[in-house]
């Protein structure tokens, strides 16, 4: 007996329901806040205004010493990494439980617009929050009416 992998993509009037049911993460419909290595990775929202840039990460449970915020050239790099242990010991048992997180984001930055001596950041309630001023050459000035002589 010979085993033939059938090629639905052969066949157009046959839809690819098996692949597409076979091929999700079975308790995962939808969830795309997970790494190819099933690891969370925070949500980011970065926000542009006129005189810098806003940055958003979501991860609660963190501590501030937690983060570690690089910017290489016009590389942003945000990353974490927090272990716990914990171990409770009885008269007959030793119970040990550990976990690790990690995350790394990386983001490029326009070349030459980041005043990188005033970059601030904040974390609380679960956020961090990064604000990256624009230099002052770069940024947008307001119109200007100009007179007729």
């Amino acid at each position: 007996m010979n085993l033939i992998k059938r090629n639905w993509s052969n066949v157009p009037t046959v839809p690819n329901l098996f692949d597409d049911f076979f091929n999700r993460e079975f308790f995962n419909w939808g969830n795309n806040n997970y790494s190819s290595t099933s690891t969370t990775v925070p949500s980011v929202n970065i926000k542009e205004n006129a005189d810098a840039y806003e940055v958003q990460v979501a991860a609660p449970g963190m501590e501030k010493n937690d983060f570690e915020i690089k910017l290489d050239g016009n590389l942003l790099t945000i990353s974490s990494s927090k272990k716990d242990n914990n171990e409770t010991k009885g008269e007959n048992f030793t119970r040990r439980e550990f976990s690790y997180q990690s995350f790394r984001r990386s983001f490029e930055l326009p070349k030459d617009v980041v005043d990188q001596d005033n970059i601030q950041a904040k974390y609380e309630n679960g956020l961090l929050k990064l604000t990256i001023p624009k230099k002052e050459e770069v940024k947008q000035k307001p119109p200007r009416l100009i007179e007729i002589t």
